[in-house]
């Protein structure tokens, strides 16, 4: 992925594959020309996925460069949905999940489009001409995609490691491993570009992704309350800890997030907290104070600024006097988004944490939402649905759950989460 001199973010064809013949496998996996990668196990989960000139999903249309192109999705059970896509070149790209939404939680009978009415991107054709194919996998547990697929800074959309459709479907047979057996299911829709299934020339060509809205400063929050650690006179290090070693999965996650330009100099050492470790660091501009933090067990670490943090850490102070993570919320879980302004205007950031997420707006303040509730919110499609934002936190009604968005809200219904339109 690169930036365009007019800011529009070019990603690498997402679109076209060949279908040379597949041979080993791995875990439970069956590698195919066709469909890519195949659970062999009968499985009750679904997932279906086509493209806009084709609702059936079973056919082959033709588009032509320049052409936009929407791609839908739907599942029979909440699940997590992964969705690649394949070039002519054997070039791949992960549209789903990205930056520009907030999880890749998809609730059950619920239809996703990509993009989805008012988002800040669109999908164009670019080529290279001939055959690709969309291979969406839903599973029934977020998957750890570390190995195929990586978000460097504030990227919109993720830069891929792995190239051609068979190292694709091993890697993937590598992910899918540890899962239950009819844990996970897959499908293929497939698109030509260009006239005819012969015309397979041509320069690489591009799916462009355009954002919207400029993204939102970040409102500077007062400094936030957490235990003091031991403070050097000279410069720490991210990640340092006081007795000079460093915790690598620190050091990482400030390369990571461009540490100088969003966390700013460490003004404490890597101190435990918890049963993990956490660092603070005073920040840059507009991102506010900021800490990273690292779970116990953990490969990576995450920041959490602003707001966000202000909120985290209020409410473990509240719980347990800010000695370890709210138990409602644990560990930050990846790293804070950006939300792009949303149909009523509102824009705002996004954390993910073990048990729950933040949301954080300056027109109604942070609000923390868990379980079910943020299951179904976020399989509508989050902040950019109907609902919007969180106007407050998740709370108890008769006993139940239930949260209230700008345009709507969700309850406990019989043991049943239900959601309503304002």
């Amino acid at each position: 992925m690169r930036t365009h001199p007019k800011g529009r973010l070019t990603v690498t064809a997402l679109l076209g594959l060949s279908v040379a013949a597949m041979t080993a496998s791995a875990g439970p996996a069956k590698i195919t020309a066709q469909s890519i990668i195949v659970n062999p196990v009968e499985t009750k989960l679904g997932v279906q996925v086509w493209v806009n000139r084709d609702p059936s999903g079973r056919g082959n249309p033709v588009y032509r460069k320049g052409e936009n192109i929407s791609v839908g999705l739907k599942t029979n059970q909440d699940a997590y949905v992964y969705l690649f896509n394949v070039n002519a070149n054997g070039e791949i790209d992960l549209f789903f999940p990205n930056n520009y939404e907030e999880s890749n939680f998809v609730q059950a009978g619920v239809t996703r489009v990509f993009p989805a009415r008012g988002a800040k991107y669109t999908l164009t054709v670019g080529g290279p001409n001939g055959q690709d194919k969309l291979l969406a996998l839903a599973s029934t547990r977020e998957l750890n995609i570390d190995d195929i697929a990586e978000f460097a800074g504030n990227q919109g959309f993720a830069d891929v490691k792995v190239q051609g459709q068979e190292n694709l479907a091993r890697a993937l047979s590598i992910v899918v491993n540890p899962l239950p057996a009819d844990g996970w299911v897959t499908d293929v829709a497939t698109f030509r570009v260009g006239n005819t299934p012969a015309n397979r020339g041509g320069a690489t060509g591009t799916v462009t992704v355009t954002p919207g809205q400029p993204t939102p400063a970040q409102p500077s929050p007062p400094a936030p309350q957490q235990p003091a650690p031991a403070q050097p006179v000279t410069r720490i290090q991210p990640g340092e800890r006081q007795d000079g070693a460093f915790d690598q999965a620190m050091v990482q996650a400030y390369d990571r997030l461009k540490g100088e330009e969003s966390l700013g100099e460490a003004t404490s050492y890597a101190t435990a907290w918890g049963d993990g470790l956490w660092q603070k660091f005073r920040g840059v501009g507009a991102y506010g104070d900021a800490v990273l933090l690292h779970a116990n067990g953990s490969s990576r670490a995450y920041a959490v600024h602003g707001m966000l943090l202000e909120r985290y850490l209020a409410l473990a102070q509240a719980e347990n006097g800010a000695i370890r993570p709210p138990s409602r919320l644990g560990w930050a879980a990846g790293d804070e988004k950006v939300i792009p302004r949303n149909s009523y205007g509102t824009s705002g950031l996004y954390g993910f944490f073990q048990n729950g997420a933040l949301y954080g707006t300056e027109k109604y303040g942070t609000f923390w939402l868990t379980g079910n509730v943020l299951k179904t919110y976020q399989g509508l499609g989050g902040s950019g649905s109907f609902l919007g934002f969180p106007t407050r936190d998740q709370y108890l009604l008769n006993g139940a759950w239930a949260a209230d968005f700008e345009g709507g809200s969700i309850r406990t219904v019989n043991g049943a989460t239900k959601v309503y339109r304002k």
